[in-house]
């Protein structure tokens, strides 16, 4: 079942001894990562940049829908930003509750698609009712006539405090993320009219309350000292990395 919605792939609770696979690690796999599988080697078409293997991290290629893995072989498994690029997304998810016993799912959600849509992605991605709702993206996606996404993937984060805060306050409107536990349900092309209509008409209120719930004043406070927080230590990290 899904368990949470963490802030983001820095915040899970996987255990010290837990053996992780990632399917999809790509150009930025997880530092907790023990074995990283990825389906093309020869080509950067779905990620931003050559693949990366991390020491003490294992490299093997292989389709995420066919993983080479026996049941229940892996105590944790993450995927992170693979969801919306793959054929076949009910294959995809079944094999990771298949091979691990928990994981984390994180995938650009609708909003975030149409801030920095990516050619390279098949499925508009939603969180309803704690259910992964996926929609083909080329049956409902309005295309703009120009693609601005560099200026939120790049320019913002580089320049702009107030965005990341935004992120970090905000992060439903980017990404889906789940956490999970033994199974989490999911469905591929609705056909609730109830669940379908999000990605096929204009947002009312209700709509937007029921996936961007509000917060008390309190709350809200809280949140954003703690993305303040977040902004400046990363900084401070970061800082401190470009010394060495």
């Amino acid at each position: 079942m899904k368990i949470r919605n963490p802030k983001s792939r820095s915040d899970l609770k996987i255990g010290k001894n837990d053996n992780v696979l990632e399917v999809g690690g790509g150009h930025n796999p997880h530092p907790r990562s023990n074995v990283i599988v990825d389906k093309f080697i020869d080509s950067n078409y779905h990620r931003s940049g050559d693949i990366k293997v991390r020491r003490n991290q294992k490299f093997m290629q292989a389709d995420g829908e066919n993983l080479p893995f026996k049941d229940k072989e892996f105590d944790y498994v993450i995927s992170n930003q693979v969801l919306e690029h793959v054929d076949n997304p009910a294959k995809f998810l079944d094999e990771h509750m298949r091979v691990a016993r928990r994981g984390y799912l994180e995938a650009p959600c609708l909003f975030g698609e149409y801030l920095f849509p990516k050619e390279s992605h098949r499925w508009l991605i939603l969180e309803i009712d704690r259910k992964i709702v996926m929609v083909e993206k080329k049956k409902v996606f309005r295309h703009a006539e120009f693609d601005i996404s560099d200026v939120f993937l790049h320019y913002l984060p580089g320049i702009s405090i107030s965005y990341k805060m935004l992120k970090r306050n905000n992060p439903r409107l980017f990404n889906v993320a789940i956490e999970w536990d033994d199974k989490f349900e999911y469905i591929v092309e609705p056909t609730d009219p109830e669940i379908l209509k999000y990605f096929t008409q204009y947002w009312d209120s209700e709509m937007i309350k029921k996936l961007i719930p509000a917060r008390s004043k309190a709350s809200e406070l809280i949140v954003t000292l703690q993305a303040f927080s977040g902004v400046f230590v990363d900084f401070f990290v970061n800082s401190l990395s470009k010394k060495k």
